[in-house]
């Protein structure tokens, strides 16, 4: 049975206290001076597209109700990942969510400014396997607009931002070390773009799970301590200022031989 780390808060013990979730497999120690993993901090004021999931009745107040994380790519549309929206991660089905929304204009979650915008209607790729994380994508429908200039362009099928050896900057609120240490305000790491080859070298299937080139990337940094990590998932990859991943799964955080999965936005945006 494979156990790779979903990276979203997970479970009912969310409802509770964030520093309770554990992620699903034990990481060693990252090498991380901030979050995201060996990460700086960033304004969203610079980055208006990465906005935050949230949900207080499912995961309390604390960090305002955030679990994921999400990308602006349309005035009423965000991208996040498929299984950010699971029973497994909401602890029920999504249409019982009461309060599903997304935080946007926000630094630090529990700030001053931004809007807190409610979904309206929620749609995951009918491709997404839940058993392989393939095509971890879906797309919510927010119901007031935000402005056109949030929204981050895609990166279509055979973009130079894809080539292997191209830095790319991942953002999110999620774990700062992976071992439990939640940010409150947005980070970033840089990382790069790794060949399918190393990914799939990195992920052969088992335990820790299989590397599907036909829909996901990794990126990651040689010597590790620089990745996503949980509470990260559904948060863009950018890279050459358009977006190529979603954060999906990995091994740990920070590992230099676990590279963070991100689901490849030229091979599901069109779905």
């Amino acid at each position: 049975m494979r156990h790779p780390l979903a990276r979203a808060l997970t479970g009912a013990l969310a409802l509770i206290t964030v520093a309770a979730v554990a992620p699903l497999a034990s990481p060693a120690p990252a090498a991380a001076d901030s979050v995201v993993v060996g990460g700086y901090s960033v304004q969203v004021e610079d980055s208006p597209w990465v906005v935050a999931l949230s949900s207080r009745d499912r995961f309390g107040g604390t960090r305002a109700g955030q679990f994921c994380g999400g990308v602006v790519v349309a005035p009423t549309k965000v991208m996040t990942a498929a299984h950010c929206l699971s029973r497994t991660v909401l602890g029920t089905d999504v249409t019982g969510v009461r309060d599903l929304a997304v935080v946007s204009g926000r630094t630090r979650l529990l700030g001053t400014g931004g809007r807190e915008i409610p979904v309206s209607a929620t749609w995951i790729a009918p491709e997404y396997s839940p058993g392989t994380n393939s095509s971890d994508l879906a797309v919510l429908t927010l119901a007031e607009a935000l402005p056109a200039s949030h929204a981050i362009g895609l990166a279509g099928v055979g973009d130079p931002a894809y080539a292997p050896g191209t830095s790319a900057t991942v953002y999110g609120w999620g774990d700062m070390t992976g071992s439990g240490s939640y940010a409150s305000s947005l980070r970033a790491a840089s990382v790069t773009v790794l060949p399918d080859s190393a990914c799939g070298q990195a992920y052969p299937g088992g335990l820790g799970g299989r590397y599907l080139e036909s829909t996901m990337l990794c990126a990651g940094h040689p010597r590790g301590g620089r990745d996503a990590c949980q509470g990260d998932s559904g948060g863009p990859l950018v890279a050459r200022g358009r977006l190529i991943g979603l954060v999906s799964w990995g091994s740990g955080c920070g590992r230099a031989d676990s590279p963070g999965v991100y689901t490849r936005i030229s091979a599901v945006a069109a779905s």
